[in-house]
């Protein structure tokens, strides 16, 4: 079944990656959502309706949750979290760091109670991450999995901030009180991608809060799937508070550091 499901999600997060590139010199800002910042475009808008369409095709009864859309409800006991362009800013702007994020989950992830149990992430850049649950990772149909992680001193950590001015001062805080103890910080502007990256050896770590159930929900399969620990501060699974990906080996360093440079804190 998982099998099934991350085919399925590859086949359609690349046919509305390929719509979402192809329009993109006609990206405009259609409105705004929490701030001035947090915008969507219309290429946001079509390409959350043709993954809609497209697993109503493929998989009927499944429930959708999408970040542009009303939620489906399922019949089937999986659910597609889709977030239809992940980085809307940087394709707004001509970066290629964006994608399209496809997770089939169990359970019930309007409540927070779900599992992934198939990934696809497919980037601006051409690059396309999948996984299955218990069958692995890949990045572009290559088995990836982290077998070692740097020392936390040589760790490269990737982050993200909000969309509100004062979320961003506040993370900006944190990310002054951690960078003497990591190799550096790299801030892509996708979650998804930051997360398939911890995966495949691209950054060594990556911690952000404020993350949607569609930002996350299939980044973090492929993440966990390549071999690293995916969660929160308190050893729970990843969500809106804080989502932390890390290595075993600097896993209690890395949280202790989050948590005594305050990237939990209250905004």
């Amino acid at each position: 079944m998982s099998a099934e499901l991350r085919d399925i999600a590859v086949t359609v997060a690349l046919e509305a990656r390929d719509l979402v590139v192809k329009g993109r010199a006609a990206a405009r800002v259609t409105t705004t959502k929490s701030s001035d910042a947090d915008i969507v475009t219309q290429m946001d808008t079509a390409a959350e309706e043709l993954i809609r369409a497209r697993l109503a095709e493929l998989r009927p009864g499944d429930g959708v949750l999408g970040e542009e859309g009303d939620t489906t409800e399922s019949s089937t006991g999986i659910t597609s979290v889709v977030d239809p362009i992940d980085g809307t800013v940087n394709y707004l702007y001509g970066l290629p760091y964006f994608a399209v994020s496809i997770a089939a989950v169990s359970g019930t992830p309007t409540t927070g109670e779900w599992t992934s149990e198939a990934a696809a992430v497919a980037a601006g850049t051409g690059t396309v991450w999948a996984a299955a649950r218990g069958l692995g990772a890949t990045r572009d149909g290559e088995t990836i999995r982290r077998d070692s992680v740097p020392d936390l001193s040589t760790t490269l950590v990737g982050t993200g901030f909000g969309y509100v001015a004062e979320r961003r001062e506040a993370q900006a805080a944190t990310v002054a009180r951690l960078i003497g103890s990591v190799r550096d910080i790299r801030r892509i502007g996708s979650a998804a991608i930051d997360l398939c990256m911890t995966g495949d050896g691209t950054l060594d770590a990556y911690y952000e809060r404020g993350l949607n159930a569609w930002d996350l929900a299939a980044g973090v399969l492929v993440a966990s799937e390549a071999g690293m620990r995916v969660g929160n501060l308190s050893g729970g699974a990843p969500d809106e508070g804080i989502t932390v990906v890390a290595g075993d080996r600097v896993w209690d360093a890395f949280t202790g550091l989050l948590t005594s440079a305050g990237a939990d804190l209250p905004w």
